[in-house]
């Protein structure tokens, strides 16, 4: 039985750039197709170009469930009138404890956040990657960005050389009828099917990463 996917958050559709009142379909069409033109930089180029310019853009808000937790910790430092480490609240942030409680509503939050949004959120900062609002699909040299599951033969010769035959993620040695090549950013995710985002796996392995990224 397919998962029941709970409707998006306006808020999150606003942060996002849609109407409040858009479909939810079309906004994961549109997002999808903007979240795929390319990858998040970090994961190929491992550092992220942008720097403090991700600041700059739409952070995601905490999950309703994970709020309540929060207030509820809250809630209890001011019980105790004290900080787990056993430093006295008071003061400011004694005032900033009582407010937050006080003005904290469970509804302000979303219940959930569709994955396909939630993975372009920076790992470091939370913010959505700029790379989703800015970035196009095409390069300054000759050659275009391979993007499909088309893979050329010499292309998959040559990873298969490379990675010697074995699984890269459970180095297991395989046979020629057993090699799988699995997208370490998957194309879902706005990976390429270039040389240096191939890697031979076996059956299982590729079945169970699936979508991930796990570089």
């Amino acid at each position: 039985m397919a998962k029941r996917r709970m409707p998006i958050d306006a808020r999150i559709k606003e942060l996002l750039g849609f109407e409040p009142e858009a479909e939810d379909s079309r906004v994961l069409k549109t997002w999808k197709a903007a979240s795929t033109r390319v990858c998040k930089p970090c994961w190929e180029l491992k550092y992220c170009p942008y720097g403090p310019l991700v600041e700059q853009f739409p952070l995601l808000p905490p999950l309703r469930a994970d709020a309540v937790e929060h207030n509820e910790y809250l809630k209890h430092c001011l019980a105790v009138g004290r900080l787990p480490d056993g430093t006295l609240l008071e003061g400011e942030k004694l005032a900033f404890f009582q407010t937050a409680v006080v003005e904290f509503e469970p509804r302000d939050y979303p219940e959930s956040i569709p994955d396909e949004i939630s993975d372009m959120s920076c790992r470091v900062f939370g913010h959505i990657c700029p790379v989703v609002f800015s970035a196009e699909g095409f390069t300054e040299t000759t050659l275009s960005r391979r993007v499909g599951r088309n893979i050329v033969p010499n292309v998959l010769m040559r990873v298969a050389r490379r990675d010697n035959y074995m699984c890269q993620i459970c180095n297991s040695t395989l046979r020629d009828n057993e090699i799988e090549f699995d997208h370490i950013i998957p194309l879902s995710k706005g990976g390429s099917s270039e040389e240096h985002n191939l890697r031979v796996a076996c059956f299982e392995c590729n079945r169970k990463k699936s979508a991930d990224v796990i570089i």
